[in-house]
């Protein structure tokens, strides 16, 4: 298992490398590769005073302040919501589950769409107003869905998954209202709720990267548990899971980096459904290998989609949500299709 993970982690970090370097080039302005590698060894330390520089000032400007925080910010919102669908995944046994399954983005998004419709974009903490409380409306979207799916004392796997889809239908009907109330404001809402990248600083990454690693080191060491999960909640138990403990803490993990990732980005949608599929068919269904891998696939995934809605119509931008759900919806019909035949 650690040879594999070794191998295909190590052909994952290639990709990331290699997309990173493209992705970094291409744009309005064009840069060769070359010249993206030598700017970014410039600024790394020691090496960089051994670096000639034989570039324009602006061509570093377009790399260092424009392109690699909204980069970095795409890897860090992929890797989030792909490890968290590969963890809904697992611990709900479903393989049509994703991050927004429990409804923490329409929890989000009411936050965000109820500060920009009174204009309180920037009323409590300055331009992290709206991040903030997207992210606090969406964790308590979670802590309702699981009071709701409480029985017991304990959380049956179909009711959170009942509950979860009431409580994006509930939220994301008092979202549409607010839509419809808007009127100057209704582009910016809506904008939001598509999910981007754009005119996004270093300091989103700084923000979202503690909640990921908290979250992807809570969620890698539950692998084992998962793939026993795959057996059933009653053969897990005699094999040793705490099984309550177990869904209680990987559903928390997940949606915590759900909804941090949410808040910086808005709505992405898909990522966490198509990403752990695709590496199922490659890798197998041992979630020791898909939890890492998910995490690196995710980055890559929505790294590209990201390049795509720059570039597709540039100089017009499209929403990252409207890529990754014109890619994800129809691999979604045919996840459908297959699980219909399967039954």
């Amino acid at each position: 298992m650690k040879r594999k993970l070794m191998l295909w982690g190590g052909v994952g970090m290639l990709l990331l490398f290699l997309s990173v370097t493209v992705s970094l080039s291409i744009g309005t302005v064009r840069l060769p590769l070359i010249q993206v590698w030598g700017i970014l060894a410039h600024h790394l330390p020691w090496v960089g005073a051994k670096i000639p520089v034989d570039w324009q000032p602006a061509a570093e400007q377009i790399i260092w302040r424009v392109r690699l925080p909204r980069v970095l910010l795409g890897i860090l919102v992929g890797a989030a919501l792909g490890i968290a669908g590969a963890a809904f995944q697992g611990v709900l046994r479903n393989p049509l589950a994703d991050p927004y399954t429990l409804g923490v983005s329409s929890g989000a998004a009411l936050g965000a769409s109820f500060l920009i419709l009174f204009g309180l974009q920037f009323a409590f903490f300055g331009s992290w107003t709206v991040p903030i409380v997207a992210f606090v409306t969406g964790a308590v979207s979670l802590l309702t869905v699981l009071l709701l799916a409480r029985t017991d004392g304990k959380l049956k796997m179909e009711t959170v998954l009942l509950a979860g889809v009431v409580m994006q239908a509930f939220l994301g009907s008092f979202v549409s209202l607010m839509v419809a109330m808007s009127k100057q404001v209704i582009n910016e809402i809506i904008f939001w709720m598509m999910g981007s990248l754009s005119l996004r600083g270093w300091s989103y990454s700084l923000v979202l990267l503690p909640y990921l690693a908290v979250g992807a080191i809570l969620l890698l060491t539950y692998g084992r548990a998962m793939n026993l999960f795959a057996l059933g909640e009653a053969q897990a138990s005699h094999l040793g899971v705490r099984v309550e403990r177990t869904k209680l803490i990987v559903l928390s993990a997940a949606t915590l980096v759900t909804a941090a990732a949410v808040s910086v980005s808005g709505v992405v949608a898909f990522v966490g459904l198509i990403v752990p599929h695709l590496l199922r068919l490659i890798i197998g269904p041992d979630y020791r290998l898909l939890l890492p891998l998910s995490l690196l696939g995710g980055a890559i995934y929505v790294l590209w989609a990201d390049t795509l809605a720059r570039m597709l119509l540039s100089p017009t931008e499209i929403p990252l949500g409207v890529v990754t759900a014109f890619m994800g919806a129809p691999f979604f019909a045919y996840l459908l299709r297959k699980n219909k035949r399967s039954a």
